[in-house]
């Protein structure tokens, strides 16, 4: 494991939180300047939320090739010291002259490990796959995903039998460690850039559209694990009721956005990611129906013509409406879905094998330190004038990936003046 150097030529070095495809951004653009970078991720593995999208829109690629490339970038270069499953307990001081505390969480699995899944064989515990939102278990000693950086096993110990040590007794590079202790590290930077990301808003508190209650109703994040090859369905979108191919797929837009009961504000990426998801079942069937219902289609710039390219090529409806509740026919489990179908002048209500929210972004700023400021919807804002802690990526505002890498690079800029601020004056 490489050692923290928290020092550059040209002054102290930048913390950032958060392993996401924003912190690795910003840790990456940062370091290439020749600035030491110390990346906390509390997760054992980088790529956050971006490695559990099957495609990005509007390209319709996977996201494998641009974090092999990141990771690559972060694997060749010594001025970027990463520790996973670490989380920063406090942060103290001023711009250009901070300090900060790190707690770091066991793996329970050293740098020796080849990948070989002996571990994970003989393992008799189970837990949840928080990887694939929770849609199935792993063994509690398991690797994230098959692309995961670092490309090292995790034991949760926490689902582990007690005295347990089969994972080590099979290992035979001597790669697992059970005698591992927390560890709390200090480091000496000059700023420190939040990219902390997001979380999808609780669908459980929407009660009117029946998730939680209904197993056909699932939320765009599990939408994402179900079509991915590396999901909990190898790619197969299926209901989760009797794991049949559906015929018609209901996605409600606005699920909790735009609502002075959950989410006031527009969570910008929705629109496209529901078009996107169309395709999905397009794709699997062309002769299935994909409805969006929704309140406005935001899909601004160069989206506009993935739009029209969904709709009219690819046969997906468009109905202007707010869907008012779903309910579910308890013999088929299919769902019955009531909207106001606004163009029409009419109320309508729909029978469909699957529903999908569109569920709002929340940031994930509670558990940041001290010393951030943020604005009415708790993500970070950047007051006038002031340095030393910045925000990246969807912590500072929903965005697509696109914008999130251009924003974490500008963030790393900033995050790098402070650098040189702090060497001339220091």
């Amino acid at each position: 494991m490489m050692q923290p150097v928290t020092e550059s030529p040209n002054g102290k070095g930048i913390l950032v939180i958060g392993g996401g495809i924003a912190g690795m951004t910003a840790a990456i653009e940062a370091a290439e300047t020749g600035c030491d970078v110390v990346l906390v991720e509390k997760a054992p593995y980088l790529g956050g939320r971006v490695s559990r999208i099957n495609q990005y829109f509007p390209k319709l690629c996977p996201p494998t090739c641009g974090l092999e490339i990141n990771f690559k970038r972060i694997k060749n270069n010594a001025r970027i010291t990463v520790l996973s499953q670490a989380e920063v307990a406090e942060v103290t001081g001023t711009p250009g002259d901070y300090r900060v505390t790190v707690k770091v969480s066991p793996r329970f699995v050293t740098d020796a490990c080849t990948l070989c899944g002996q571990c994970a064989e003989v393992c008799p515990a189970e837990r949840p796959d928080e990887y694939n939102m929770g849609l199935g278990t792993t063994k509690a000693a398991y690797l994230p995903y098959a692309m995961a950086f670092p490309a090292a096993y995790a034991i949760d110990r926490a689902a582990c039998k007690e005295g347990c040590t089969a994972c080590a007794e099979a290992c035979a590079y001597g790669a697992v460690d059970l005698a591992q202790e927390p560890e709390e590290k200090v480091f000496e930077v000059a700023s420190v850039v939040a990219a902390t990301g997001w979380t999808p808003y609780d669908a459980n508190k929407i009660d009117n559209l029946g998730f939680g209650r209904y197993p056909n109703v699932v939320t765009n994040v599990i939408m994402e694990r179900l079509a991915a090859p590396n999901g909990p369905t190898a790619g197969k979108i299926l209901r989760p009721s009797d794991q049949a191919q559906p015929k018609s797929v209901a996605f409600v837009q606005c699920a909790g956005s735009r609502d002075e009961n959950h989410l006031p504000y527009c969570s910008a990426v929705c629109c496209a990611a529901s078009l996107k998801q169309a395709t999905y079942v397009k794709a699997m069937d062309p002769a299935a129906e994909a409805v969006i219902f929704y309140i406005d289609i935001r899909t601004p710039g160069r989206l506009e013509d993935f739009r029209t390219k969904v709709v009219e090529e690819q046969g997906v409806e468009l109905v202007k409406g707010k869907v008012a509740k779903v309910e579910e026919d308890p013999v088929t489990h299919d769902l019955l879905v009531t909207a106001e179908d606004v163009l029409g002048g009419r109320k309508v209500t729909r029978r469909f094998h699957m529903v999908v929210l569109a569920t709002g972004i929340v940031p994930n700023t509670d558990g940041l330190p001290a010393g951030f400021t943020l604005d009415e919807f708790r993500f970070i804002a950047a007051p006038e004038g002031k340095t030393g802690l910045y925000g990246a990526g969807c912590v500072r505002r929903p965005e697509e990936v696109s914008a999130t890498v251009q924003d974490a690079t500008g963030a790393a800029l900033k995050a790098y003046q402070c650098v040189v601020r702090s060497a001339h004056h220091g």
